[in-house]
């Protein structure tokens, strides 16, 4: 069931977003050198790697690395780099790998290739096991303000409880978290 709401879903908001997100490419590439779209290696379900685009925010070459390891994230934005961020209209080319079934609309964030002790700590606890979401338990209670650690503790409590019902509330909360802005720090 959890697939067939995503995709039905996605289907759903693509339509919907269509112009914004063709709006969104065309400011991208209109504000900054390079592609509209920045294809990242993400770790997926049982930890395979798939590629992830998100609008891209940060100049072309900028390095491969969780934004927080970067030594001036703002620095390296793109003129529009920021908002994207802030109103996580970056995240709407992953309704193609929600579309594709390598992402859910509800899970743990996927974790960059080289996020080798996020992966191992996901391993450990089998959330590898979930797929990954465009949003989740952990992004609704902290997103870039949470160590890993306890990243992965709402992971697994997401994995505890995780339902239907459960996963509307995370949309809601969601909803509600990008609207206010909401623990974005870069």
């Amino acid at each position: 069931m959890k697939r067939l709401f995503d995709f039905a879903l996605a289907l759903f908001a693509s339509a919907i977003l269509f112009v914004a997100i063709v709006l969104i490419a065309i400011a991208v590439r209109l504000t900054s050198k390079g592609p509209a779209l920045y294809w990242s290696d993400r770790v997926g379900k049982n930890n395979k790697i798939f590629k992830m685009p998100k609008f891209r925010s940060m100049k072309v070459d900028t390095p491969a690395v969780a934004t927080h390891l970067l030594q001036d994230p703002k620095s390296v934005l793109t003129p529009i780099g920021d908002f994207l961020r802030k109103s996580s209209l970056d995240e709407l080319p992953q309704l193609w790998c929600i579309l594709k079934g390598d992402m859910s609309f509800v899970g743990p964030r996927p974790a960059l290739f080289n996020q080798d002790d996020l992966v191992a700590l996901r391993t450990a606890k089998d959330v590898h096991k979930l797929a990954p979401g465009l949003t989740g338990w952990a992004q609704v209670n902290g997103r870039d303000e949470l160590p890993i650690p306890q990243k992965v503790d709402l992971d697994v409590e997401y994995m505890r409880k995780q339902s239907f019902f459960f996963d509307i509330y995370i949309l809601w909360l969601t909803f509600i978290k990008v609207i206010r802005k909401d623990g974005v720090s870069h």
